[in-house]
């Protein structure tokens, strides 16, 4: 097999085909054992392959380090084992960053390139008619300010998706039944031209793997099944950057399935994906423990009608680890509470969860006359706070990941930044006309900035403006505001 040459963190494929496999195969073609170690200089990597239908298996690779790779096949067939070859891997160039990581309680792209993964939500839209599924990768390329898009791959049955998608994750169909030990190779294929959609414009996909609103079965498979189905997927998933797994959609409402069934799930997929990507598992009600180790990070859907992400920084502390506040309510106008929110609430707990160290998600739920949901089928962006979610973004990028700073958060609103460097105040509801930074009052004076001096811009983040006040020394940071709501206040230390 002749050396091949792939880019860091860009992918090798190989396919093999087993002739007169009939003779060759007595048992589920699915279950076939078909993995190889990767080795370079002293590290090996174990790389499942998959059987991706029509006599043709297939082998993924994604090298995470320049030089040069061999590999050997180890097969229960012997069409497919001890098979070698070896590729070259070149320095990543341009956009490719490689998959996302933790960086504390922030993340970080594989290269060292920050990320800021503010999301969205968009339940089903790879199940969408293929014109429906262009109309949204066309809105995420137009709103920036969205790095993460939360997706199910199971098709969901709930308000406003009632519609039987085109293909099926397994064999089989809902008048007949589904075969959950036989996967459907179309629909992953399917799939992953999905994420190679995402990934050229820059999207992480937030992959949810289990979910309650289900009338196929999926959500009832036994034990065995649901390893076969994550096995599968991590086999053929490994080798894409941009892929999170979410174990789950509110694991709280799939009753039938125990801690012990969630703990075997993140080990089946640590076994498989070699490449390591972040992995969650999202809430309804209570919290799954997030301090389990292989939960690189807290994936929250708020458990108070009211307070949301005012809780941000209590659970990053409670957990040391970073918090993607994955669903505070929706902007919208339907019959859920959860989904009739204002543009400007969506945005003011976005803020809230921004200043307070964390990535807030966005969604959208407008009634429509097409019963087409942004939140459930994707399409076409209506709301006002997706324009506020790119101007967040620049901020973010201008200003790099910061903390709650509690020592420097007057009683009535949070403070986030970075020691020393800058510091963000965000008023939220408040409407100040003005605000003294420097009193020696005691409910504002004992959460004074450190001594210095400080370039000081008045943000309008509803209005998406920034006003340069110049630079002023501690003792004079007596800020005049507009009486509006929405401010929030940037000061950096010049």
């Amino acid at each position: 097999m002749s050396n091949l040459v792939i880019p860091q963190w860009g992918r090798f494929e190989q396919s093999f085909v087993v002739s007169d496999m009939s003779s060759k195969v007595s048992c589920n073609p699915f279950d076939v054992e078909f993995k190889a170690d990767f080795k370079k200089g002293n590290r090996k990597l174990t790389v499942f392959g998959f059987y991706d239908g029509a006599d043709i298996f297939k082998l993924r690779f994604m090298p995470d380090s320049p030089g040069e790779w061999a590999f050997q096949t180890i097969s229960s067939i012997p069409d497919l084992n001890n098979i070698t070859g070896s590729i070259t891997c070149t320095q990543s160039e341009g956009d490719g960053h490689g998959p996302a990581r933790v960086n504390g309680k922030h993340f970080i792209y594989a290269d060292g390139t920050p990320l800021y993964p503010f999301g969205t939500t968009c339940y089903a839209w790879i199940h969408q008619p293929e014109d429906l599924r262009r109309k949204t990768i066309e809105s995420l390329k137009q709103t920036p300010g969205f790095k993460k898009i939360r997706m199910c791959v199971f098709p969901k049955h709930y308000d406003f998706n009632k519609n039987e998608p085109e293909l099926f994750a397994f064999e089989g169909s809902l008048e007949k039944s589904f075969d959950y030990t036989r996967p459907n190779p179309a629909f992953f294929s399917h799939l992953e031209d999905c994420l190679q959609d995402l990934n050229a414009i820059g999207v992480e996909a937030d992959l949810i793997l289990f979910h309650a609103y289900d009338h196929w079965g999926f959500s009832k498979m036994d034990e065995a099944c649901n390893h076969r189905y994550l096995r599968y997927l991590a086999a053929r998933l490994a080798s894409f950057p941009n892929v999170w797994w979410s174990l789950a959609n509110e694991y709280d409402l799939l009753r039938h399935l125990g801690e012990q069934d969630w703990e075997g799930f993140a080990k089946v997929l640590q076994e498989v994906d070699y490449t390591g990507h972040l992995m969650s598992i999202h809430n309804c009600f209570g919290f799954y423990n997030h301090s389990r180790p292989w939960i690189t990070h807290a994936s929250i859907q708020r458990q108070d009608v009211y307070k949301t992400t005012e809780y941000t920084s209590d659970w990053i502390n409670e957990y040391s680890k970073p918090a993607t506040l994955d669903e505070i309510g929706y902007e919208g106008d339907i019959n859920w509470g959860w989904g009739n929110l204002t543009a400007e609430e969506l945005m003011r707990r976005s803020w809230e969860a921004y200043v307070r160290g964390g990535y807030p998600g966005h969604g959208e739920t407008y009634v429509s006359p097409d019963d087409i949901l942004w939140w459930s089928k994707g399409g076409i962006l209506k709301g006002d706070s997706p324009a506020r979610y790119n101007f967040l973004l620049k901020i973010c990028e201008e200003t790099g990941p910061i903390n709650h700073l509690p020592e420097r958060s007057p009683w009535d609103m949070p403070v986030g930044g970075v020691e020393g460097k800058v510091y963000i105040a965000y008023m939220g509801f408040s409407r100040p006309r003005y605000r003294a930074f420097h009193s020696d009052h005691p409910y504002l004076g004992r959460n004074n900035l450190p001594e210095g001096n400080y370039k000081v811009e008045v943000i309008d983040t509803w209005n998406m403006t920034i006003t340069d006040c110049g630079v002023m020394a501690r003792k004079d940071l007596y800020v005049d505001l507009p009486g509006r709501q929405y401010m929030a206040v940037r000061f950096t230390m010049v």
